[in-house]
């Protein structure tokens, strides 16, 4: 139930990036603390177009926002929800902000690093998030496809 709910919001977070003419994928983060209560503590979606950048995926930038927010490198306690599967460059970020968990929507064949192009969890690094995914496949992947038809017909 949880997982679907914070899916929920991440395709909200992509529909801001598709507004702005940015491929739409959208992430946040949440916090599960102690007493197991749940919030959430950054929002991110992609801005590669608008800020000329190459590293400004949605999973970068809520990343960032994270660290910012717990004044830590470290998102131990944290999931990240994303609407498509990490590329290697988002996956060894989760990796390396030692996030609890990655859960992800739609699967992509062509750079997906959680198992479809490659996976960089099968790695033996000092440090492995759990993963999920896909779920919400279906709907994550349409918001992907209705953008790149739109965009083809123009």
């Amino acid at each position: 139930m949880d997982d679907l709910h914070y899916m929920k919001i991440a395709l909200r977070q992509a529909k801001k990036a598709e507004m702005l003419g940015e491929v739409p994928v959208g992430a946040v983060i949440v916090k599960t603390f102690d007493d197991g209560s749940k919030k959430i503590i950054s929002y991110g979606y992609n801005k590669r177009e608008s800020k000329k950048n190459a590293l400004m995926h949605a999973e970068i930038s809520a990343i960032d926002k994270a660290c910012r927010h717990l004044k830590s490198w470290r998102l131990s306690g944290c999931t990240l929800f994303v609407t498509l599967e990490p590329c290697p460059m988002c996956a060894g970020a989760a990796i390396n902000a030692r996030l609890d968990r990655v859960v992800y929507g739609a699967r992509d064949l062509r750079f997906g690093a959680c198992g479809s192009a490659v996976n960089l969890y099968e790695v033996p690094f000092n440090h492995i998030p759990e993963l999920t995914g896909p779920i919400m496949q279906e709907k994550c992947a349409q918001v992907l496809t209705d953008f790149f038809k739109k965009r083809r017909k123009k």
